[in-house]
């Protein structure tokens, strides 16, 4: 019984992460002459020029928010580690402020709600190394180092002909994978007996 945590965790975490990849590609297709490479990608929910775009990308940010959030109650039940489920909790917070707060009304709030999620999201991919298996492990230590690298060359403004946008995917994408990825493998490895070490 105490495993159904973990398979719920991971449907969860999974759907919330699917649901918006899909949002970003219709919010893309529906605001006229949005550019990939450009654009950052929180301008699909500036409600003063996306229109629909709008609704679409913010509802799903804070959908999304939610759904990790209900993700991490149901996996720290199993889990028992309150350090890791509290930081992927404390990212879904912080995801929900990014939607409930756009660009073109509170842009530093906005930014640093972002900014923060991605801060405590990319805490959970590098503390989940300590309890997943190989291959999923190696994975997550690749995506995890692939968002610092990406902030890093955002930052400096190298951004290897990508434009801002397109860089800044390199940042966003990597959570967004680690999230399906996890959730799936929260699914799959529902019989498993290992156990996270309490924190």
């Amino acid at each position: 019984m105490s495993y159904e945590n973990k398979r719920i965790a991971g449907l969860l975490v999974f759907a919330g992460a699917a649901q918006f990849v899909l949002a970003i590609v219709i919010s893309e297709a529906v605001y006229s002459g949005y550019s990939v490479g450009q654009q950052y990608i929180s301008e699909l929910g500036d409600w003063s020029k996306a229109g629909n775009s709008a609704l679409i990308w913010n509802a799903s940010v804070i959908l999304l928010g939610l759904l990790v959030i209900a993700g991490a109650y149901f996996l720290q039940r199993e889990l028992k580690n309150r350090l890791f489920t509290s930081i992927l909790a404390i990212g879904g917070v912080s995801w929900v402020g990014v939607g409930m707060v756009s660009l073109n009304t509170f842009r530093l709030l906005h930014v640093s709600f972002g900014w923060i999620g991605i801060g405590f999201w990319w805490a959970s991919v590098i503390m989940s190394y300590r309890f997943e298996k190989s291959p999923f492990s190696y994975v997550s230590l690749i995506l995890g180092a692939m968002i610092p690298l990406a902030t890093i060359l955002l930052g400096s403004g190298f951004l290897l002909g990508l434009g801002l946008g397109g860089m800044q995917r390199f940042i966003i994408y990597p959570l967004l994978l680690w999230l399906l990825g996890f959730g799936a493998y929260l699914i799959g490895d529902s019989s498993d007996t290992a156990i996270i070490r309490k924190a």
